[in-house]
């Protein structure tokens, strides 16, 4: 899903849209201007094309890029008072620390249809984007025959050897399954014990390797390096259709979300506001983005025109929700980001 979190990196540019290079980005001479922000790469570029740009282009407005999402840089251009982003992919528990700090703007829900939405996902000043899951992530080549479905089993190394893959990154789920593993209730896991979590988590520290990106995640996985891997179910999907040997295990799956927000401040924010109200009655454009990722849509309606084939790789289809452990909590992760990041950095450098 994502290509490259909490790092500067260079944005991308695909047909009509237009890279932003630096400040600025208020409409343009001819017109209006939408400066989307994401993670960067593939993702972003399909994200556009499916559901930013062919609205875009009915209503006169020239599409910008910057990427990846930078959460220190949103902050610094509202506090600076020189916003050049429109509409920005985040993470709840971000979304919800920069709703209550007036970082990004409210949303005007009346013209903006959240009752086609998932309430859990909507804030007075975010509303989601996409779901998708972590899975477990296994090489079809390694484990042909019998591979972990549990988190439990994904702890087992002497039963399942090989080296296990986690996201560095706090809100990864890693805590999360550490505590499944432990035998915790899924109804029963938040709030988190994080001191159990680690000593969970030491018991096979030796065998973890921590990925960064999301082409990390598939090469490790693929090339059998890291045979297995807390993955999302999205690049599992991808790297499957491209012919890899790897799979998807969905018993205990966690699911989560991303969410647009508005910068305060932006001049962009009316045109903004403009787009999610379509956005979320777009369930065509929705379901475009699914078929080529398998990150399920946000609004319900779109699932009727998603690719049978693609549906049933989807968090949200209901063979893999039966299976599903727990969704994110982010208000959890709101109000222990920091704690709990400043803690796994150092357990990690041990």
């Amino acid at each position: 899903m994502r290509s490259l979190k909490r790092m500067l990196t260079a944005g991308i540019a695909a047909g009509s849209v237009v890279m932003l290079a630096a400040c600025g980005g208020g409409d343009t001479a001819s017109g209006k201007s939408l400066t989307v922000v994401m993670w960067g790469g593939e993702d972003q570029k399909t994200h556009v094309q499916a559901i930013v740009q062919p609205w875009a282009d009915r209503n006169g407005v020239t599409v910008k890029q910057d990427s990846p999402t930078d959460y220190a840089k949103l902050r610094a251009q509202v506090e600076s008072g020189k916003v050049s982003w429109g509409v920005v992919e985040v993470e709840p528990h971000f979304a919800s620390t920069a709703c209550a700090n007036g970082w990004v703007e409210k949303l005007d829900k009346t013209k903006i249809d959240t009752s086609l939405l998932k309430s859990e996902m909507v804030t007075d000043c975010a509303v989601p984007v996409l779901q998708y899951a972590f899975t477990i992530g296994y090489n079809t080549e390694v484990f042909p025959d019998r591979h972990p479905t549990t988190w439990a089993e994904f702890f087992d190394v002497k039963q399942f050897p090989g080296k296990r893959g986690f996201w560095k990154y706090a809100t990864g789920a890693m805590f999360e399954a550490a505590l499944l593993a432990d035998g915790v209730k899924p109804e029963e896991l938040y709030p988190l014990d994080i001191d159990r979590a680690f000593r969970k988590l030491d018991t096979i520290k030796e065998h973890i390797v921590f990925y960064e990106t999301g082409e990390q995640q598939q090469q490790l996985l693929a090339s059998g390096e890291v045979p297995l891997m807390q993955a999302w179910n999205g690049r599992v999907f991808a790297a499957a259709k491209a012919g890899q040997p790897v799979a998807n295990e969905w018993n205990e799956h966690m699911v989560s979300y991303d969410q647009l927000v508005i910068p305060k401040g932006s001049p962009q924010a009316a045109t903004a506001q403009e787009w999610l109200a379509h956005f979320v009655k777009d369930l065509q454009g929705q379901a475009r983005y699914a078929n080529a990722t398998a990150y399920a849509p946000v609004s319900e309606g779109a699932m009727q025109y998603v690719d049978p084939a693609v549906a049933k790789e989807l968090p949200t289809s209901p063979e893999n929700a039966a299976k599903r452990s727990v969704i994110i909590n982010y208000e959890y992760w709101a109000e222990n980001y920091d704690r709990v990041t400043e803690r796994l950095n150092e357990w990690i450098a041990q």
